[in-house]
């Protein structure tokens, strides 16, 4: 009988955390909204915490990253254990475009000069989507009716004109 490695109870322990927890996918730059459980005697309450993340640490178990934020003109740095049960959320409210891994040096820098610029998300390529009979059926059903109705908009539009036509013209008789 062979026994088990911590690296491969760590390893399974892992990935039941991974299965159970969902973690977007961010990195330094990304503004981030943290959820963090705290414990008062009985009742448990979540707090935010929203800033910018300066760090990210990946060593599957023991990954952290450090969210920076500014409070009441002091900088405040918390760093957090990314699968710690103290973590109840996290969630991207906007992504930052660096060209650094760690963003320590903007612990020297306020106002403007701490900005990070936006990352515009380009989509390339071509998405394809698989769609069943049924729903290529509705799809022409769809697209036939649109047309008819728009033939049946299109007559009654000249029609329209037309009488606006002889209206006019009819207006021009009268004055001479």
């Amino acid at each position: 009988m062979q026994m088990k490695n911590i690296e491969d109870i760590n390893k399974e322990n892992f990935e039941k955390i991974q299965a159970s927890k969902k973690i977007p996918v961010f990195f330094a730059g990304d503004i981030v909204r943290v959820g963090v459980r705290i414990v008062e005697g009985k009742r448990e309450i979540i707090q935010y915490f929203e800033g910018l993340c300066i760090a990210k640490k990946n060593r599957s178990m023991n990954s952290s990253f450090t969210v920076r934020k500014i409070s009441f003109g002091e900088g405040v740095e918390r760093t957090f254990a990314l699968y710690g049960p103290i973590i109840s959320s996290i969630k991207v409210i906007r992504s930052g475009s660096v060209k650094r891994a760690k963003l320590y040096y903007l612990r020297d820098r306020t106002g403007k000069s701490a900005r990070i610029a936006e990352k515009i998300k380009r989509k390339i390529g071509i998405e394809i989507d698989v769609k069943t009979d049924l729903e290529e059926e509705k799809v022409e059903k769809d697209l036939k009716d649109n047309s008819e109705e728009k033939v049946e908009t299109k007559e009654i539009e000249t029609k329209k004109k037309e009488v606006k036509k002889k209206l006019q013209n009819k207006d021009l008789e009268k004055k001479k």
